[in-house]
């Protein structure tokens, strides 16, 4: 039996510091990673470069005069079911992963990394929307801030002449507001406190706090508080 995790999904508002953790794991020596955070040969799937890419290509169709075809001109997506199609995208990732390497799951963490608010379906939506494979093997670690505090990590972030990067892309306020101010992750339904409860599966879950943004620093206090969650999260699969 492998001693690391599969998969984790790592949910949280935006600029909550899922981005800075997976960076910090990134960073790990392979054997600490390994050993202190059941990390094994980490992989992220995340869903901002294919929703960037979508208003890419749409500003491309429109300068050829052609129709845009997922976002609207102020920036938004045409159809809340595009959200769903993101989530599908990141799942038939994950199948391509495993199968064009048999022995992954022995060897390898796969982290699928996305944010969802209530305006577009919620935390509700999009697990409903995850392929049986997923949902099979998936635990969650969900990065936990205030609307508040994911405002103002969101305008410090923001690095205007690199809007497609995962560690500097940001929104504009009035957007971050309408997309994000609301979240549902603790109404979601539970089998119990430990555990998400979506079409039959049980998903543990684990919270991550980090109002006090341990993350940007990415110092000891963000190595002690992930491997705390993560061994709770290895413990609860187990259960």
């Amino acid at each position: 039996m492998a001693d690391t995790h599969e998969l984790i999904l790592l949910l949280g508002r935006p600029a909550s510091g899922k981005s800075e953790t997976l960076d910090y794991l990134q960073r790990c020596d392979p054997a600490v990673r390994r050993a202190r955070f059941r990390i094994g040969r980490l992989l992220t799937l995340d869903d901002f470069p294919l929703l960037w890419a979508w208003f890419e290509e749409d500003r491309l169709l429109e300068a050829m005069g052609e129709p845009r075809l997922h976002t609207t001109a102020g920036g938004y997506f045409s159809a809340r079911h595009l959200w769903d199609v993101l989530i599908k995208r990141l799942c038939l990732a994950y199948d391509k992963l495993c199968a064009r390497e048999p022995g992954l799951r022995d060897t390898t963490t796969v982290i699928i990394e996305f944010s969802r608010g209530t305006e577009h379906g919620g935390y509700a939506a999009a697990l409903e929307a995850l392929s049986e494979p997923v949902l099979q093997r998936a635990g969650a670690l969900y990065v936990s801030v205030s609307f508040e505090e994911s405002l103002r990590k969101n305008r410090r972030r923001f690095n205007a002449s690199r809007p497609d990067s995962i560690l500097e892309h940001g929104l504009p306020d009035d957007k971050l507001e309408k997309l994000y101010k609301f979240d549902d992750w603790n109404d979601l339904p539970r089998s119990d406190p430990g555990h998400l409860s979506i079409r039959g599966h049980r998903m543990p879950c684990v919270v991550f706090d980090n109002d006090d943004d341990v993350t940007t620093p990415r110092g000891d206090a963000l190595g002690t508080r992930l491997e705390e969650s993560l061994e709770k999260l290895w413990e609860l699969r187990r259960t």
